[in-house]
């Protein structure tokens, strides 16, 4: 029994060896990925930080530059609504003008119609009212006349080709 157990603690030692081997070259495989790493690590934080420090400069001087823009801008949007409230105010007083004067000058040619057709209501009855009552006149001439034309009459009266028509206006 004792080669056994001697047997087994050889076993066991070049084991361990073995496994220790393993150990070591992981270790210096780790370590020799961790220097790469940091090695990316420190090239990519080399490269990144002027970038970062410009930027963070533009900002800085950009960040007075930007509020007075943005001032600006409320400025700006106060400015053209005062415009606009301005131009509301004189399109609206303008369109009560125009529909003032519209009304006026609807008034007014109502009241020249009014006088137009009063007068040609005059007119017609200044002219035509002695027309109608010359016509009445005739036909009553000629009603007594036993059937003759009122100028059958005033041709054998003044025993002339002409016509002679009374005056009644």
């Amino acid at each position: 029994m004792n080669v056994w157990i001697e047997a087994f603690i050889v076993i066991a030692a070049v084991a361990i060896v073995i496994q220790m081997a393993i150990l070591l070259g992981m270790y210096l495989q780790m370590k020799g990925a961790i220097e790469k790493f940091t090695k990316i690590a420190d090239d990519l934080t080399a490269r990144i930080d002027p970038i970062l420090l410009r930027t963070n400069r533009i900002l800085e001087d950009s960040e007075d530059k930007i509020a007075s823009i943005m001032a600006d801008g409320a400025e700006v949007t106060r400015l053209a609504r005062g415009q606009a409230q301005k131009i509301d105010r004189v399109f609206t007083d303008s369109l009560e003008r125009v529909r003032v004067q519209v009304i006026r000058l609807d008034q007014i040619l109502a009241g020249a119609l009014e006088v137009i057709e009063d007068t040609g209501t005059k007119v017609r009855n200044t002219l035509w009212g002695p027309v109608h009552q010359f016509s009445a006149v005739l036909m009553c001439c000629a009603g007594y006349s036993g059937g003759r034309s009122l100028t059958a009459l005033l041709r054998t009266k003044n025993s002339s080709s002409e016509v002679i028509l009374p005056r009644t206006f």
